[in-house]
């Protein structure tokens, strides 16, 4: 399987990976041959990328770090409550229906459970999701990355539970924001900007005030815009006043900004956001964090269509943990751009001399 941009996907071609749908069902499975249809509906749909079946990358496997079933009931869960929220708040700002907190934690255990299974994995979270509000995907998204550094900086499961459950919910406060003010295209005014960034203060007043919520998830909420140096809102707090948990979903939620589609621009590729993080290192974001996020990060995913300095094109085959920007690639065409009939593969680690010039 292949990694391809859904502009450049072709009538005829197949999927190699499911499509999940709004409620966090399978909407397209694979070997689903796609057509013109398929292909518009799945842009409009905000499917970035898809996996797609190749004969010369059949052996490839990409695992899932979620299983279908935790997918499942996060989506639908993180979706309900938040929804939930911001139509209670459109009818009333003084009437609120608590969080149904205990299946929150039932998930966060699901999500616990199936990242253990897979914590020597690098993390690749591809948009293969439909979703109809970019806060939905993203809680979700937040949570994996976050939750995953726990677990490689070994703490103990009711830690996870807590940090998981901070990086769900960290952006709780934006229920409370006019939802055309999220979703508003082009730049926000100084007084909209002004109401957003209060999602932190918000998102700390709904958590703070639930029975079943340990006070360091609503501590996330509040902090996790903070930055190491003082820049950060909303009190400007730095280094150890940031709480650890706060530390690290502040780090995965810029990642995953920068990495997803938004109303006002495309998705950066996951080398260009990595690299642009890189420059904060010790200054907005503790380095050791930083640098830890970023061996666990697949900056060029399985199955993702590179091309070389040298003028060839390959698919990412494997990973290298101590170099990321360096994995093993088959090269699949020449710098003519023939098609090889005898695809190799290459390891960049191994071959200072050859640098990946840009990804699809």
């Amino acid at each position: 399987m292949r990694l391809v941009p859904i502009q450049l996907c072709k009538p005829g071609m197949r999927l190699a990976k499911k499509i999940y749908g709004v409620e966090g069902v399978v909407l397209l499975n694979e070997h689903a041959e796609l057509n013109e249809y398929l292909i518009e509906r799945l842009s409009e749909l905000g499917i970035s990328r898809v996996y797609i079946e190749d004969s010369r990358t059949d052996d490839l496997v990409v695992p899932d770090l979620l299983s279908d079933e935790t997918r499942r009931l996060a989506t639908i869960e993180i979706r309900s409550q938040f929804r939930r929220m911001m139509e209670e708040r459109s009818r009333s700002p003084y009437v609120r229906t608590p969080l149904a907190s205990k299946v929150f934690r039932d998930i966060m255990q699901m999500i616990v459970d199936d990242l253990s299974n897979h914590q020597d994995a690098m993390i690749m979270l591809t948009n293969m999701n439909v979703t109809d509000h970019y806060l939905y995907q993203h809680s979700l998204n937040v949570c994996t990355y976050a939750t995953m550094m726990g677990l490689v900086s070994g703490y103990r499961r009711e830690e996870l539970i807590n940090l998981g459950l901070g990086a769900l919910l960290h952006d709780i406060g934006k229920t409370q924001v006019p939802v055309g003010m999220l979703r508003k295209p082009g730049k926000l005014t100084p007084d909209e900007f002004a109401e957003l960034k209060r999602h932190t203060v918000y998102g700390f007043r709904i958590l703070k005030q639930e029975p079943n919520i340990p006070l360091v998830v609503a501590d996330c909420a509040y902090q996790h815009h903070e930055r190491m140096d003082g820049s950060g809102y909303p009190r400007g707090i730095q280094r150890d006043e940031i709480h650890e948990y706060a530390q690290w979903i502040g780090i995965a939620d810029v990642y995953d900004a920068l990495t997803t589609d938004r109303v006002y621009r495309g998705a950066l590729p996951a080398d260009q956001a990595m690299k642009i993080m890189r420059q904060y290192a010790g200054i907005q974001f503790e380095a050791a964090k930083l640098n830890l996020f970023q061996s666990k990060i697949a900056v060029y995913p399985l199955g993702s269509e590179v091309l070389l300095n040298t003028g060839e094109r390959g698919v990412v085959v494997d990973l290298n943990a101590s170099s990321p920007f360096r994995p093993i690639v088959r090269i699949l065409a020449n710098e003519a751009n023939e098609e090889l009939s005898a695809p190799y593969e290459v390891d960049l680690s191994k071959h200072p001399e050859i640098e990946i010039f840009s990804s699809l």
